[in-house]
């Protein structure tokens, strides 16, 4: 009877629900391996539906679902008590599936250039090339990353929340939506906040749809949205085997350590506008990138996990990065405003400036949209890749100062 009701228990404080109720007792059943077990009690449960509320997000409504699937499972995984999914069971010190690709992928920054080099393979400079002056709109929507940036040194005067330079440089870097980006920041300047930062940007970046269109309606006038911009001139194949080449040849020359993502994003283009590797080319842009987005979101989503996610210091990370990517998002239709004032002869629709944040390709065809919405029969998407592509080299780019500089600047302040 004795080993009956000993059975009963054991069975009873191995379920979830244990887990939920009694996080305490859980812990001290642990012993000292309950700081890499990782979180029980009424937060997990929680941050579940959370989970729940993505996967809602990304089915039902088609919130960039390649995205928020991954991120909205991993995220669940990661708060099933006892389960040790995404941390390391304290009874037989093995890992879990999703710990072992956050320590292989994310940590180690391998994940975030993989997927900048299927990005690169993806992606048409083209239109860049053929109009170089969306430049500037793409380098504009990195306003974004500094303002955020200054806004968490400010957030660290408040009582708990201490960010340092290190902290709000990787906060800042949101205002790129780029999540590889981000992640690959923070995971050399501030990988403890890699969890709720990585979090931001990809949510951030899935809800593109949502949260641009009412700045760009608020900044400009119904003749801006009506502005028909002149097509686009025809680029030769050897020019787009230049841009690669000339790019990386730049970065080596002028900031290394942006080298890694520019890198690997030039290497996946040159595959691709070559035209003589499309099996390389065709495995960056389907298998591996498949893979890696697999791998990455289930890796982000389970750092959402209750005890590292529920706290003053993320919501802060959560607020700075909506008020970066608007911020980021205002930059580059205002300069394609400006622009128009200056250039009158060859006016720029202010929507396609709202693409210089770097979340490819959706930002693109949010401009697009906007202004088909205004027109039916105005064409914006290949006029707004060009600051969207542009965004993601200035991303990346500030990333490499950011790497380069804030380190430096730490041990002069230290």
């Amino acid at each position: 009877m004795d080993a009956i009701l000993n059975g009963l228990v054991r069975l009873w404080t191995s379920t979830g629900i244990y887990g939920f109720l009694f996080p305490e007792k859980l812990q001290e059943s642990w012993g000292a391996g309950a700081a890499e077990a990782g979180a029980v009690g009424i937060g997990c449960a929680l941050m579940i539906l959370v989970g729940f509320l993505l996967l809602y997000l990304a089915i039902k409504k088609g919130f960039e679902p390649l995205l928020l699937i991954p991120i909205a499972m991993g995220c669940i995984l990661s708060n099933i008590p006892s389960a040790f999914i995404a941390s390391v069971d304290p009874t037989s010190g093995d890992a879990g599936f999703i710990k072992i690709l956050y320590d292989a992928g994310i940590e180690s920054g391998l994940f975030p250039v993989l997927i900048f080099m299927g990005v690169g393979a993806m992606t048409d400079f083209g239109p860049l090339i053929a109009n170089p002056k969306t430049l500037l709109l793409g380098a504009a929507a990195q306003l974004g990353i500094f303002t955020a940036l200054i806004g968490a040194l400010l957030l660290s005067f408040l009582p708990g929340i201490n960010f340092d330079l290190n902290v709000a440089s990787s906060i800042g870097i949101i205002g790129g939506a780029d999540g590889p980006t981000a992640i690959y920041v923070t995971s050399r300047l501030a990988p403890e906040y890699l969890g709720s930062i990585a979090v931001a940007a990809y949510s951030y970046m899935a809800l593109v749809p949502i949260i641009q269109p009412p700045i760009m309606r608020a900044l400009t006038t119904k003749k801006e949205r009506l502005i028909r911009m002149q097509q686009l001139r025809p680029v030769s194949k050897v020019e787009k085997i230049i841009f690669p080449i000339m790019v990386l040849t730049v970065c080596a020359i002028l900031l290394p350590s942006a080298c890694p993502l520019i890198g690997a994003l030039m290497f996946g283009n040159l595959a691709t506008e070559c035209g003589v590797i499309k099996r390389l080319s065709d495995t960056m842009q389907n298998a591996l990138m498949n893979t890696v987005t697999i791998f990455l979101g289930l890796s982000v989503g389970s750092k959402m996990a209750a005890d590292k996610f529920l706290n003053l210091e993320t919501l802060g990370i959560l607020v700075l990065g909506m008020v970066a990517f608007g911020v980021g998002t205002a930059g580059g239709v205002l300069l394609a405003k400006l622009m128009n004032k200056l250039d009158p002869k060859h006016p720029v629709n202010p929507l396609i400036g709202s693409a210089g944040v770097s979340a490819v390709p959706m930002a693109a065809r949010v401009s697009s949209k906007e202004g088909q919405k205004e027109d039916t029969q105005n064409f914006l998407l290949m006029h707004a890749m060009g600051p969207n592509v542009s965004g993601v080299i200035g991303s990346a780019v500030a990333a490499g100062v950011l790497i380069s500089v804030v380190p430096m600047m730490m041990g002069v302040f230290a």
